[in-house]
């Protein structure tokens, strides 16, 4: 079956007429359509599909089917047979055509400056699209600033983009980067005078038309480095959010754009400074908060009664105010922590008390299964409960005391 692929020759039709030469059920339960011309781009090459209208229906996917060859079209619903009208989206497919030709001009920068191939690339119009460079080292700034100013460069040349077939004995005469993966049928997409390249991809017709490109993100992936890019729209659009933020965030250092580096970095050491003040003065608070839970506790006979219940505190916290509720040598001291799903649990137990902070952890763990350990004088546990176990923790804890008496 001659699949019609007539997007290889033509990619700036974007509405056209065709006939329904079959609607069939993908193994999902989609309906899937196959046409008698097509100018719907398939996923394939590491470009995404085209989407668009067929008649009434959206199409949603588009892709190749090996046996029997066939494009199949992914509708939201059924259309009728005969005569349909498609509709391609255009941003869709001008994203994909400036994302993809970037990508080769890129792939020969990247070449003709440092001699690293690319093994690898995946094309999308709304998200960084990346390729993947055979590369043992990473790459320094300064290389990838002098691969993409040589990639704009061309681009401001506006020089002709070419597509054309060839035949395998036509091949050896043309500058490929890599040989083709099909024997005929060889469509050659060429950056006039830079890059050869076998390709079944959609491409604008001149350098000028990808707008920009600019690489966002080199990182290393096993033993690859994969450059992240933005092209044409998507560069405007992440041109213009960064322009806002850096605007927004200069405003609010009442300083211009340039001079933000400078400024963040004299808030951050204002913030270590202030960071460092308050560090000193913790231990001073967390030991006032110990002497105030004393003063406002109960007393059980001759035992002074401390009980304290948290969301989301630091364990650390805690285990400093346990710390001093201990050299109280008449209190009992029982602090906990939750976030929601776990409990932190300490006891203390002053010399006077007669108690053990052992014991007095073991009985309000076991409700719900919870462990722990440590001494007499202070121990330190935890487990999962409910919040109606947090809650019901000290109902009642001068019932906990009077049973370990």
């Amino acid at each position: 079956m001659n699949l019609q692929q007539l997007y290889l020759t033509d990619p700036l039709t974007l509405e056209f007429e065709t006939e329904l030469r079959q609607l069939i059920r993908l193994p999902d339960g989609r309906p899937a359509a196959i046409l008698e011309r097509s100018y719907f781009y398939p996923t394939g090459g590491g470009q995404e599909y085209d989407t668009g209208r067929l008649g009434p229906a959206r199409v949603i996917e588009v892709f190749k089917q090996e046996q029997p060859p066939a494009i199949l079209h992914v509708l939201d619903q059924e259309i009728p047979p005969g005569l349909v009208a498609g509709k391609i989206d255009a941003e869709r497919r001008l994203r994909h055509m400036q994302h993809h030709s970037a990508q080769h001009l890129l792939t020969q920068c990247f070449i003709h400056l440092m001699g690293l191939e690319t093994v690898s690339a995946h094309i999308n119009g709304y998200t960084p699209s990346s390729l993947d460079l055979d590369a043992a080292e990473a790459i320094s700034r300064f290389d990838l600033r002098r691969v993409e100013s040589l990639a704009n460069r061309i681009i401001y040349e506006n020089r002709p983009i070419k597509t054309y077939f060839v035949s395998s004995a036509e091949l050896a005469s043309l500058p490929l980067r890599r040989p083709p993966k099909v024997s005929e049928d060889i469509r050659i997409v060429e950056i006039d005078g830079f890059d050869y390249s076998a390709c079944g991809g959609t491409h604008v017709l001149h350098t000028g038309s990808i707008g920009t490109a600019k690489i966002v993100k080199a990182e290393r992936q096993n033993d690859k480095i994969r450059i992240y890019f933005v092209a044409g729209i998507q560069a405007m659009e992440l041109f213009r959010e960064y322009y806002d933020i850096l605007s927004s965030l200069a405003n609010q250092m009442s300083c211009g754009a340039v001079d933000l580096p400078q400024a963040i970095q004299r808030q951050a050491e204002q913030l270590k400074a202030a960071q460092k003040e308050l560090g000193a003065l913790r231990p001073l608070a967390l030991a006032y908060e110990a002497s105030r839970l004393a003063e406002a506790s109960s007393r059980l006979n001759e035992v002074r009664l401390v009980t304290a219940a948290f969301h989301q505190r630091p364990t650390s916290e805690l285990r400093a105010i346990a710390d001093e509720l201990k050299k109280f040598p008449d209190t009992v001291a029982l602090l906990a922590s939750y976030d929601g799903g776990k409990i932190s649990l300490l006891a203390t137990c002053g010399r006077d008390t007669g108690q053990d902070a052992r014991r007095l952890l073991k009985r309000c763990l076991d409700p719900f299964g919870g462990r722990g350990g440590g001494d007499a004088s202070l121990a330190q546990g935890g487990g999962t409960a409910t919040p109606e176990q947090f809650q019901a923790l000290f109902a009642n804890p001068e019932t906990i005391l009077q049973e370990l008496i």
